[in-house]
């Protein structure tokens, strides 16, 4: 048996818990998770019994070389098809996911389906099963760490001053590209000077100057895995104040990679590193959570944040990225992606995190 009939069969076992005799999966990743199907339009329906998959002719051919579960390509919209199967199965309770199915899905649906049938908002099963990942999804997201690295150590050896961070941004796409990457796992966020204290900076036309932070946050998706990373480096040499700024956060990132275990909350993590950023006096300038799973999506289960509870497993894979910002003077963070363990963490990121001065 494969590990996506494994996932299946996982999924299959789950729906009792949740009180439904069937799942209907429209979520991407999801969908791609339980099926290996890559195309822009994809049904999962999966039920006690079995999964079936829903699709189009434009992907029929392949699809059925390639699914191992029963494939149904339907030449009119997808839930149009589900409901009749679901109608054939004589299935009462249908969950669906809630964060994919909008209003006007969810009531044409409805309307296909005989009376006595009800929709189930059950959102969550799939998504559990994905966060702890198997050996084979760790070694995918190695090699999407790994591309995502060297992608940085080439474009890095090319910054100059008077480069754009659009130009830097271009370079660091197409180093991913280069190196396999079907595509940046987010949009690239590079950010030069007191621009590196906004978190989420889109890159500008902005100019590389003399004496400037730069920000680089960048992911690569290879074979479908995602791996995230934020480095920062200076144009010159920084002043001790600035010395000392990029010492707090990072004196944060690996207290709460050191938190990082089977067994330990998420809050403990996240509470790690605000802890030291409070020693500094930069508490409040963090404004953002610790970090957050990733694997077929940039941004999966679990958060690692100020509120959340959650317990980690061994097989997660989690980023760990505080950061502080100050408006005139600019941000740093520095972030890893990190390999739960039973007893610890490996640091899947082999970039180093010196301050380095371009």
């Amino acid at each position: 048996m494969t590990e996506i009939e494994q996932r299946r069969l996982a999924v299959s076992a789950a729906l009792a818990g949740r009180k439904v005799d069937a799942l209907l999966v429209s979520a991407p990743s999801n969908v791609r998770y339980l099926t290996g199907y890559t195309g822009s339009n994809g049904l999962v329906l999966a039920t006690s019994s079995g999964t079936d998959f829903f699709t189009d002719p434009r992907y029929g051919l392949d699809a059925t070389h390639t699914i191992t579960c029963k494939v149904h390509v339907a030449k009119g919209p997808l839930l149009d098809a589900a409901a009749k199967l679901i109608k054939r199965k004589k299935l009462k309770k249908v969950g669906f996911e809630p964060a994919w199915m909008n209003v006007g899905e969810h009531q044409k649906l409805k309307e296909k389906l005989p009376l006595g049938v009800s929709l189930v908002p059950t959102g969550g099963i799939v998504e559990e099963l994905r966060a702890v990942k198997s050996p084979a999804e760790i070694e995918q997201i190695r090699k999407s760490v790994q591309v995502n690295s060297e992608a940085y150590n080439r474009t890095i050896k090319r910054i100059r001053i008077g480069m754009r961070e659009l130009d830097v941004a271009a370079e660091l796409d197409f180093q991913m590209r280069m190196l396999g990457a079907e595509k940046p796992a987010f949009d690239t966020i590079v950010a030069a000077g007191d621009r590196t204290a906004l978190p989420h900076a889109h890159p500008t036309g902005r100019r590389l100057a003399a004496n400037d932070l730069l920000l680089i946050d960048m992911g690569a998706f290879v074979d479908g895995y995602a791996s995230d990373m934020t480095r920062m480096s200076f144009l010159g040499n920084p002043s001790r104040k600035i010395r000392i700024f990029y010492k707090a956060v990072l004196e944060a990132q690996l207290a709460a990679t050191a938190e990082v275990r089977a067994g330990a909350s998420t809050i403990r993590v996240d509470g790690a590193a605000r802890e030291v950023l409070k020693r500094h006096e930069l508490e409040r300038q963090f404004v953002h959570s610790t970090g957050h799973g990733l694997g077929l999506e940039i941004h999966e289960g679990p958060r690692i944040a100020r509120k959340e509870k959650t317990k980690l497993r061994a097989g997660m894979v989690i980023t760990i990225e505080p950061g502080a910002y100050v408006e005139g003077l600019g941000g740093i963070r520095i972030e890893d992606t990190v390999l739960v363990t039973e007893h610890g963490c490996e640091v899947l990121t082999p970039t180093s995190k010196e301050f380095v001065s371009i």
